[in-house]
């Protein structure tokens, strides 16, 4: 079930309201000034992709630290856990309103001639500048690794974080054209992908507390 929701996690957080419409604009730097180059796209996509990779593989080690050292109040903790996951999904079905996870802070980065190593750097930045955008789903999959206590499942859980979270840029990168009319629909239909995107949150919440 996990395995499920950290993967589904990675999805919502592709398709955020705030993350979606910046999607062409980071399809452009992959692109370059070759826009025919579908193999350079590929290749600066999957750098991208690897860069955030990177860095939420780290947290998951951290979390899973926190989840062994706290593991003597295991009980309460997963509660607290939850509890937290709960509340970050009825911010993000605006049942409630917690400000400071609705704002945007953006890195700015030279992409002058773009390739694999400066789309590793890209993500890595990405991880860490659009924390406030994902940073939802992204709190709901370390909170659950939290409680595993177990590094290397927290790693695959995180692994399936990023490939839910990576597909979609990489597919984008080649399809952009193609996928216009689906991010369309996508925008018109925010208000419903909110609410099902916090459900899952919700989910993830009751999970914890419950199992």
């Amino acid at each position: 079930m996990e395995y499920i929701l950290t993967f589904l996690e990675g999805i919502a957080s592709f398709i955020s309201p705030c993350l979606l419409p910046m999607v062409p604009i980071y399809i452009s730097y992959f692109i370059g000034e070759d826009d025919d180059n579908n193999k350079k796209a590929i290749l600066n996509s999957v750098g991208f992709v690897l860069g955030f990779t990177i860095v939420f593989m780290l947290l998951s080690i951290f979390a899973s630290q926190l989840g062994t050292i706290l593991s003597s109040n295991i009980k309460y903790i997963k509660i607290f856990f939850g509890i937290i996951i709960i509340l970050l999904g009825l911010n993000y079905m605006e049942i409630l309103k917690i400000n400071f996870l609705n704002k945007t802070r953006q890195k700015n980065m030279n992409t002058k001639n773009f390739n694999f190593l400066k789309a590793i750097l890209f993500g890595i930045l990405f991880s860490i500048s659009w924390t406030p955008c994902i940073g939802t789903f992204l709190s709901s999959a370390l909170l659950l690794i939290a409680k595993e206590q177990d590094i290397i499942k927290g790693i695959i859980l995180m692994l399936l974080y990023s490939i839910g979270l990576g597909i979609p840029f990489i597919i984008s990168a080649v399809l952009i054209e193609k996928l216009k009319n689906i991010f369309d629909f996508i925008k018109k239909h925010y208000d419903v992908i909110k609410r099902i995107s916090g459900i899952i949150l919700v989910i993830a919440g009751l999970y914890i507390i419950f199992f």
